[in-house]
């Protein structure tokens, strides 16, 4: 496969064209994007889908950015970049050099069928911050549900969400739509066929 350059492209029709081409769907409402998004990553792919965020959140006082290891963090440090702010990840396990003085949450992982403690230090996310949470994926919401308890028990405003590829299918979207917070998926999938791999996107007002 061709690494593609997107430097001249700004529809983000192309992030749908891309899971079109390289998306791989597999039984049990699998999405595999592994070839440009969570394993290897498509950097130029990334600075664009950042440059959308940047113009649907903007005006937005976003100062921090905010993801959870592992799969979003690349998309999240682009973005980031973009914003020229720092990016801070919920880790999903403790270690020596993590400090105890924690905000910590619970978080069911779709896509691992098992249980985290995920946890953010209380010196990266605090009452002054106002963060755009980015992640790669959403389905069942769980992952954001949990960022969004991280934030709030640090007292952070919550500016927006960004998501690259939304399974429309499930009730994450609607879950957190529901919340009255900004989401903006850039690839919101309708359905998709494990057997004949067909992919269906919804279509979407900053599309037109």
């Amino acid at each position: 496969m061709q690494y593609q350059s997107l430097e001249e492209e700004t529809d983000m029709k192309l992030l749908e064209e891309r899971i079109q081409r390289d998306g791989i769907v597999r039984e049990g409402n699998v999405l595999k994007v592994d070839s440009f998004i969570n394993h290897q990553m498509d950097i130029p792919l990334f600075r664009e889908m950042a440059k959308e965020w940047k113009r649907l959140f903007a005006g937005k006082p976003v100062n921090k950015v905010l993801t959870i290891e592992a799969s979003g963090i690349g998309i999240a440090a682009v973005v980031a970049s973009e914003f020229n702010v720092p990016v801070v990840f919920a880790k999903k396990s403790m270690s020596i050099n993590l400090d105890y003085d924690n905000y910590e949450t619970k978080i069911q992982s779709f896509t691992h069928k098992k249980i985290y403690n995920v946890i953010v230090s209380k010196k990266f996310l605090t009452a002054e911050d106002h963060v755009l949470i980015i992640d790669d994926f959403l389905a069942n919401g769980c992952a954001l549900m949990g960022l969004l308890d991280l934030a709030k028990e640090a007292g952070a405003t919550v500016e927006g969400i960004g998501i690259a590829v939304e399974k429309g299918f499930q009730q994450g979207g609607e879950l957190i739509r529901s919340k009255g917070i900004q989401l903006e998926s850039l690839a919101i999938v309708e359905s998709m066929n494990s057997e004949t791999g067909e992919i269906k996107f919804r279509e979407q007002p900053h599309q037109n």
